[in-house]
This record gives structure tokens, sequence and C-alpha cells, in this order.
């Protein structure tokens, strides 16, 4: 880059700020690389073993949070937040998102994945505001991230001014809510700093209380193992018995401690149409997914985060919300229904899916 004399910072951050809104995201800020408070919680998450089987948590130690070590040279690290919530959610999603959650025979995906991949979506955007920069100031060592690196986000975003942490441990807002993906550049240039925002969750713990599998352990404290965005998504293996009935109908993710959040009710529409629910998944019963073959299942995931959990994961997940289904069945005609599709289903399962197809049956009253 050109000589960090020549650098007019607030002149820069206004401008990459009108490029960032151009390009979809709702804020930007800048963070220090300086997270050293935040290691001994990330020291003690670890110790506690609550990342689970997510080995690639503890791979990197502390350079989650040292960006300095993770991409040498860093000065300051530009942080970005883009509402997700789709365009055409109603003024009244949440209570449209806890009537499918009651619904035994819907599936619940969460709703940040019904759309297209965020990781291409914020990846590709963050770099095109990187090339911006390098058109004002010339050639700057820097590097994207959102949610692919040993990166402390949240800590970032909240250390930058556009979020602060909440009980549950996802970046909250107060005009947007936690309905936004997070995003990251690393850059080697001078930026001015941006100041945190106070933290507005008060004696609040809606969060706390409605988590299925009290996952949240105690405030900004999260046990991952029994989180069923955890469970449905980063867990491999056989999701533990005793946490299949809490899980419910949530076959991809869970948005409960967002749903009741009382910030959300100013949760924000996206100005994207990448995030737009696809068909059918904002409205499919279990059985109609399960009727999916591997290959319809790629196909129709093509694009979309939901794609990387595998088909596997996926029969994994909906025998698991089958098998919740059919313990409430509402009456005889639909018990059988889903007993047919899963009696159908396991002579050609692999061991993992085979198990939880037994315990489906197991759930017929």
């Amino acid at each position: 880059m050109s000589g960090e004399s020549e650098l007019d910072g607030p002149a820069l951050l206004a401008q990459l700020r009108g490029w960032a809104s151009a390009a979809g995201f709702s804020q930007i800020g800048v963070a220090d690389v300086n997270l050293g408070s935040a290691e001994p919680g990330l020291v003690a998450w670890l110790h506690n073993g609550w990342h689970g089987s997510m080995a690639y948590m503890a791979a990197h130690g502390l350079k989650r949070a040292r960006p300095a070590e993770l991409v040498p040279g860093t000065l300051r690290v530009v942080t970005a937040r883009m509402d997700y919530l789709p365009r055409a959610a109603p003024t009244d999603w949440q209570a449209v998102e806890w009537a499918r959650l009651g619904d035994a025979t819907q599936a619940a995906v969460s709703v940040y994945a019904r759309g297209r991949d965020y990781h291409k979506v914020l990846r590709t955007r963050l770099q095109g505001l990187a090339d911006r920069l390098a058109d004002a100031v010339g050639p700057f060592g820097h590097r994207v991230f959102t949610d692919s690196a040993p990166v402390l986000e949240v800590e970032l975003a909240e250390r930058s001014g556009i979020a602060w942490r909440g009980k549950h441990t996802l970046a909250l807002h107060r005009d947007a809510g936690s309905m936004f993906f997070l995003g990251e550049i690393f850059v080697d240039l001078p930026l001015p700093l941006t100041p945190p925002v106070e933290p507005h969750c008060g004696r609040c713990r809606a969060c706390l209380d409605v988590c299925p599998t009290q996952a949240i352990v105690a405030p900004y404290r999260l046990d991952a193992r029994r989180c069923i965005s955890y469970l449905t998504i980063e867990h491999d293996g056989p999701i533990p018995p005793a946490l299949r009935a809490p899980i419910g109908n949530r076959i991809y993710g869970c948005d409960d401690c967002q749903l009741a959040c009382p910030w959300n009710k100013y949760a924000q529409r996206s100005t994207l149409p990448d995030f737009d629910t696809r068909v059918p998944l904002g409205t499919a019963t279990l059985l109609e997914l399960w009727a999916w073959d591997e290959a319809a299942f790629l196909r129709r995931t093509e694009g979309s985060a939901i794609r990387r959990i595998g088909w596997r994961r996926w029969r994994r997940n909906l025998a698991v919300g089958l098998g919740n289904a059919l313990r409430g069945a509402a009456d005889a005609t639909q018990a059988a229904a889903i007993t047919a599709a899963l009696g159908a289903a396991g002579e050609g399962a692999d061991e993992l899916v085979r198990e939880h197809i037994d315990w489906a049956l197991a759930q017929r009253r």
C-alpha cells in the first residue's frame, strides 16, 4: 500500500461504509487486533470440552484470539454485518416460526439456511470491498473470512461496535436483533477504530429459559454438545438418545433462542435475494423431505449451506424428527403413514441412519 502517512483513515472508512452498503452489508466497524482479554474464556470453553467434536475449534490454539498471528502483519480487522431475514418475511415472522415448531409434522430448518449458502455470499462481497480498498490505497495485505477460519467473530464484532454478545453467545444489535451474519477483512491498514456499544440484555433470560436442551448453561456460556444446531449440523455421529425428543422437528439448526429474544422484533429484512426462502424449505413436511432420494437431496440443496452436512446426517436428522412426530401423532392414519415411511427406508440404510430409524419406530404409542 501507499505510505501510512498518506492514509486519510476517517475518509477511507466513510468510503468503505458506502461501498459496503451498496454491496448489501448493513454495518461496518473496525476492531483492534489485541484480543488478549478474550483468551481466558476461550481456554476455559475448550477445557470444559464444550466444543464437542469440533476439533477445529482447538486445532489452532490461541491463534483464534490473536489475529496478527493468524495473518501476520494484520493491524486492524474490518467487521461487517449482513442481515439475512428473507425479504418476504411477514411482520409476525416469529409467531409463524413458533407455529411451525408447534406442528410436529412440519420440518423446521433454521431461517439462515433456507436461502443461498451465506459463506459464498459474504466471502464474495467481502472480497469486493477489499478490491475497492485496493483501488483507493494501492495494494495492501488482507484476508477475508466468514465463519471459515479460527476467528473470534462475535468478539471482534463486539469490540468494533457492530454488536454486543447476547446471553445466548450470539451477536445482538439494538436495530437488528440477531438475524444477521458476520464477516471480517484482516488488513494491514491503520484504519481508525470504531467504539464498542453497551450491551442491552439486562436481566432478561428468555434465551436461557427457552432452549429445548438447556445448552445455554449460564449467561454467555454455551455447551455446544447440547446445542441443537451443533447436533444437527456439526456432529457426525449418533445423536445422544436423551436429546432426541427435545430436538422435536428441528432438522437443520435451531432458532429458539433467537425467536425468544425481545430484540428480534427489530430484525431487518435482507436487501439481497440470496437469502429468500427456497421452495420447499419454508413449508415442507418431514414426510415430504424423507421422500427425497440422495440425488434429490443434492439437487435441491445445491448452493445451500445444508449441502455441507451430507445425505447421511440429513437422513439421521429427519429420522429423529419423524420419531418425535410419531410419538405425538394426531391420529392412526398419520401414525401409519410415518411408520410405513420409516419402515420402508430401514433395509437400505447405513448403520447410523438405521439406528435412528429404529429409535423413531420405537416411539409409537
